[in-house]
This record gives C-alpha cells, sequence and structure tokens, in this order.
C-alpha cells in the first residue's frame, strides 16, 4: 500500500507538470485560434475582440490556474471552434481508439512471446535468423510506409479488408474485427518485433542458467522448460517492454486512424492542433499522459505478481 501511494503521489506530480508544460508551448506555438475563429478577412480589432472573449489576454499563469481548477473538477474545458465540452467530444472518440489499442497489443503481445520463444530455443538456426529479420525490418519500416503497402495489396488488390472505416462493436464482433484487422496488423508490426527481440534475448539468458540445465537433466519436456520455467523468470523484462510498447503505441495511434479513416482520438488530436483548438489539445495530452502514467504503475505492481523477490524491493 505504502508502495501504490508513493505511486500516487507521482503519478499526481508527473501531471501537473505535463499539464504545465503542455499548456505554456502550446501558448508559445505559431497559429492564434482567434485568428482562424475570425477569418481570413476580419480585421484586427474583430481579432482581438475574440481574443479577449476567449480570455487569452490574461497572463498566463491566470489563464493556467482557471483552466488546472477545472480539470480538477472534471471539467475540461470547451472546445473553441464546436462549442462542446472537451470530455464528451473525446468519450466520443475512445471507443474506436482503445479498441484498436487492444486489439493490437493482444495480437502484438501473443505473436511476439510466441517468436521470441521458440526463436531462443532455436538459437543460431534458420528460424532464430528469419525472427531476427523480422525484427530488424519491421522496427525499422515506417507504419505509414507499411500501412499503405498492406492497403494496397489486402484491399484493393485482394480486397479481402476494407480500405477506411470503423464499424462499432455493437454491430457484431464479426464487421468490427473485420474492419480493425488491416490497421491493427499495421500497428502491431512494430511492437511484435520489439517485443520479440526483448523475449528472445532475455531467454537465451534464462535457458543458460543451471536450474534449466538442471531441469533438463531430469528429462523435464522442452515446452515446460520453456514456457513454465524460463519464460516465467523472464517474465519481468519482457513486462517492462510490454509496457514502454503500450506508451509508444499512443503515438502510434495517431497516424494509423489518420491513414484509415479511423474517427477516434489520432483524428481528434490532428484536427484540433491544425485549428489550434487549445482546450482540446489540453485534455487529450493530459488523458494520454494519466494512461502512460497508469500503464506505467500496472507494470510495476506486475513485477511483485511475476516475480515475488522483487516484492521486498
Amino acid at each position: 500500500m505504502k508502495f501504490i501511494l508513493s505511486k500516487l503521489l507521482s503519478m499526481g506530480a508527473v501531471l501537473l507538470i505535463v499539464a504545465f508544460l503542455v499548456f505554456v508551448m502550446i501558448r508559445f506555438s505559431p497559429g492564434d485560434p482567434a485568428a482562424i475563429l475570425a477569418g481570413d478577412n476580419a480585421t484586427a480589432q474583430q481579432i482581438q475582440s475574440i481574443r479577449e472573449s476567449l480570455r487569452l489576454d490574461d497572463p498566463l499563469p491566470l489563464q493556467f490556474g482557471h483552466w488546472f481548477s477545472r480539470v480538477v473538477s472534471g471539467d475540461f474545458g470547451t472546445s473553441i471552434f464546436s462549442g462542446e465540452p472537451v470530455l464528451d467530444m473525446i468519450l466520443k472518440r475512445v471507443g474506436p481508439t482503445l479498441s484498436l489499442t487492444l486489439l493490437t497489443m493482444g495480437f502484438a503481445i501473443v505473436v511476439a512471446v510466441i517468436l521470441g520463444v521458440i526463436a531462443a530455443a532455436r538459437a543460431g538456426r534458420p528460424t532464430d535468423r528469419l525472427v531476427m529479420i523480422f525484427s530488424v525490418v519491421g522496427f525499422s519500416v515506417p507504419g505509414f510506409v507499411t500501412a499503405y503497402l498492406l492497403i494496397y495489396v489486402l484491399s484493393v488488390r485482394l480486397g479481402w479488408f476494407p480500405v477506411q472505416g470503423y464499424t462499432p462493436l455493437s454491430e457484431g464482433i464479426g464487421p468490427w474485427l473485420h474492419a480493425l484487422i488491416l490497421p491493427a496488423l499495421v500497428l502491431s508490426l512494430t511492437y511484435i518485433a520489439l517485443i520479440a527481440r526483448i523475449t528472445r534475448a532475455t531467454m537465451l539468458e534464462v535457458l543458460s542458467e543451471d536450474y534449466i540445465r538442471t531441469a533438463r537433466a531430469k528429462g523435464v519436456a522442452p515446452n515446460t522448460v520453456l514456457y513454465g520455467h524460463a519464460l516465467q523468470n523472464a517474465g519481468v523484462p519482457i513486462v517492462t517492454i510490454i509496457g514502454l510498447g503500450f506508451s509508444m503505441l499512443i503515438g502510434g495511434v495517431v497516424i494509423t486512424e489518420t491513414v484509415f479513416n479511423i474517427p477516434g482520438i489520432g483524428r481528434l488530436v490532428i484536427d484540433a492542433i491544425t485549428k489550434r483548438d487549445y482546450p482540446i489539445i489540453q485534455g487529450i495530452t493530459l488523458m494520454l499522459s494519466a494512461v502512460y502514467v497508469l500503464v506505467n504503475l500496472m507494470v510495476d505492481l506486475s513485477y511483485g505478481l511475476i516475480d515475488p523477490r522483487t516484492r521486498k524491493s
């Protein structure tokens, strides 16, 4: 409990710092939402009037204090352009992003761990070399390049998947999966490569330990040695890299949703940045930062479940 409480306190401090930095950086970035809102033919006086109505001329500490006090009470503000509450806009878009993220990570974890274990068990053999080549290529090729390549092959040429769009889960698991398989595949390739490489390296280190050799000498089945003994003891580094991959996934979702025209958080971020819609940018950044910190907390807590020796530390 002391560990969890200390982590929660540090989470609050991190989110406060992130909120302040994002708030200041947005204000000093090029572009004026008042000028965009007023239009190309607006006069300087009209733009100034809009700035005053939006309280953009207030001192920065006063603006930040006013915004953060509302955030603490659960109010992320109102969109400058649409007039909708920011929290409502985020909640409307969170479904597609959450679906894509969970499907991507679930697929990546299962495939990557299996590939990493197989590569470690067959170290130095052709299977191991193929996995390593895939890891290098998968981690090196940009996601948008892979996306357009797979769209051309699997959607345009073969017609297996839709090119763009999203089907809600409420319309059935089949249509939901059919719409998300291709973007999830594109998004997962980088993380499969990363997790598989780390899994292989960690498994090779564990497989050289004395207790593994003892288990093999006693005639324990090879799969039991790999998955029951070695993989469990290699779990901490693997879970760490999975948590890191989940955090990296937040940035990858933005590009993938744009390419596949998925109406999620990524598309909302792009639109908000284009229009300099400060409240939306601030609200999404703060929420994504909270998710990032929570994932790190869950990773830390999982260490004690995977390896009881880490509980005291």
